[in-house]
């Protein structure tokens, strides 16, 4: 058990109450407490900010500042602080200001010795439990800090090369407590100098940037609310959240400057030159977008920062163009979210009514070209050249914006249908096969990896799937694959408990015996009988 000292001030303006206190004390508490006197209220102030007391026996009437006003002005400076008095006076209005002042213990005098020492013991079991507390919040909060880095790295690695579902990127918000809804990213590029918009040594400026991760972090986290990147070739990926879609031209402005001063920084500390790019605003799911926008934006800048929206890099929309409704649209394609899909294609083709035939034409079959290609990429269907050898003639056939629009919410409805079936059709043939390969390989040490590398799909990937599309994970699926063959062997009675333990892939007949009493509720030998 850990033992505390404690810090005790008294303060009255009567000696002999001061000295009967610290008998007490002494007596009772012996060498666990630090004692310190004072008989005015000016003195207990400037003790208090030298002392640091933990625990304050306070007197209300002293000369000069009374006992209120100083423990006012102590709190200021000590929150930690547990204040009791003891007063002759036992007034209303005192007591009052006391409890608001979070003071533990209001004690009229003469004092009680039995009621002080209860008092002082409760102090300091408060006291005791506030420093465990915080023990435990600096180890909770050391832990995270280890962790931390790992998670953001994670966040901006799925984002990036898109291997992340919609909940995986709820779960790194919530565990790096991050509330926006959109987010830009920044590239750091490092090198020993800069020769037009390109950085000399990008290799060797890699290997320093590892060795000096840790200052280059706490410098990007001192000048921004963000999440890092590992180092890659020679560039770390930030990922800065923001409130808002858009970022104003002053604001523009103020970034840049701000980033400036931590590529200026970065140089001074780590004697690495850095230049910085910044892509646009977008959701979370926009980020690949943005972070190639940072790049480009560097690419065809030569200054030590540069912003994508100051060289225009991306596509703008004139007038009153629905574009994010045509992202949201393309977003729910590629997800084969057929519900969603139609609801928005109907209010993009809706803004389009009334408008020049022609350029409806165009845009809808421009739009339903390109679903089709996200239904090839995200679908696993096979591409046929002559597929589409009718499109053109049907909607320039088509006078009436109704029957364009039916033909153009069609095509994406078979879309959104086509990426749905491949999908599943893809996933059951997968499933069916690692059943296949779970069936005839059962009876030896098979893993994950073993099953997930024979179908050809990541392990991490395999076991997503192969519980949606079983409703079991791997480990129980095995498990209960054995332990049904185990019965049927047995039933046979032609075999040893020792025999069939080998037979159904268990090495460890005490395991296989606990195994098989989990699944079925008996031991192999209770089902024998």
């Amino acid at each position: 058990m850990v033992i505390f000292m404690y810090k005790i001030l008294l303060a009255d303006d009567e000696g002999i109450v001061i000295d009967s206190l610290k008998y007490i004390i002494e007596k009772e508490f012996k060498d666990l407490c630090e004692i310190q006197t004072a008989k005015t209220g000016r003195m207990v102030i400037e003790l208090a900010e030298s002392f640091r007391p933990d625990i304050a026996v306070m007197d209300i009437q002293m000369p000069g500042i009374n006992g209120i006003e100083a423990m006012r002005e102590i709190r200021r400076t000590n929150s930690n602080v547990i204040f009791i008095v003891m007063s002759a006076y036992d007034k209303f209005d005192y007591a009052t200001e006391a409890i608001k002042l979070g003071v533990l213990e209001y004690i009229t005098k003469p004092m009680d010795r039995r009621k002080m020492v209860d008092v002082l013991g409760r102090a300091m079991k408060l006291v005791s439990e506030a420093r465990e507390q915080r023990t435990n919040d600096l180890i909770v909060r050391e832990k995270l800090e280890a962790v931390i880095p790992v998670l953001e790295s994670g966040l901006i690695y799925n984002l990036l090369f898109r291997e992340h579902f919609v909940k995986d990127i709820d779960n790194y918000k919530t565990m790096l407590e991050i509330p926006e809804n959109f987010s830009y990213m920044m590239v750091l590029v490092s090198g020993d100098d800069q020769e037009g918009n390109y950085m000399t040594n990008a290799m060797g400026s890699s290997v320093r940037m590892v060795k000096l991760y840790q200052d280059i972090r706490l410098m990007v986290k001192e000048a921004f609310r963000c999440c890092l990147g590992t180092v890659m070739s020679n560039k770390i990926a930030v990922l800065v959240p923001c409130e808002g879609s858009k970022i104003e031209l002053n604001e523009r402005s103020e970034l840049i400057e701000k980033c400036r001063e931590l590529a200026r920084n970065l140089w001074k500390k780590t004697d690495i030159r850095f230049r910085i790019g910044i892509g646009k605003i977008g959701l979370f799911t926009d980020m690949p977008q943005s972070y190639n926008e940072a790049l480009n934006a560097l690419i065809l800048s030569t200054g030590s920062v540069a912003h994508a929206d100051d060289l225009m890099i991306g596509c703008e929309y004139d007038g009153d163009y629905p574009a994010d409704t045509e992202h949201k649209l393309f977003e729910a394609i590629k997800k084969g979210n057929t519900d969603d899909s139609l609801y928005l294609a109907g209010i993009f083709f809706d803004w389009m009514r009334g408008k020049n035939l022609n350029d409806v034409r165009l845009k809808v079959l421009e739009t339903v070209l390109w679903a089709e290609r996200l239904a090839y990429e995200n679908g696993g269907m096979v591409y046929r050249f002559e597929s589409r050898q009718d499109y053109l003639t049907s909607i320039m056939e088509m006078s009436d914006y109704q029957n364009l629009k039916e033909w153009f919410v069609n095509k994406i409805a078979e879309t959104c249908h086509n990426i749905c079936n491949k999908r599943n059709e893809k996933s059951t043939s997968l499933i069916e096969n690692a059943k296949e390969f779970i069936k005839n390989n059962y009876s030896s040490n098979i893993s994950l990896e073993d099953v997930s590398g024979a179908i050809n799909l990541s392990p991490y990937y395999f076991s997503r799937v192969f519980k949606e599309e079983v409703g079991v994970n791997f480990v129980d699926y095995i498990t209960n694959v054995r332990i049904e063959k185990a019965k049927e062997l047995i039933d046979s009675q032609r075999y040893s408990m020792k025999e069939i333990c080998s037979m159904v892939g268990y090495s460890d007949p005490n395991y296989f015996s606990r195994a098989f009493k989990k699944n079925v509720g008996v031991t192999p030998t209770e089902y024998k009988k």
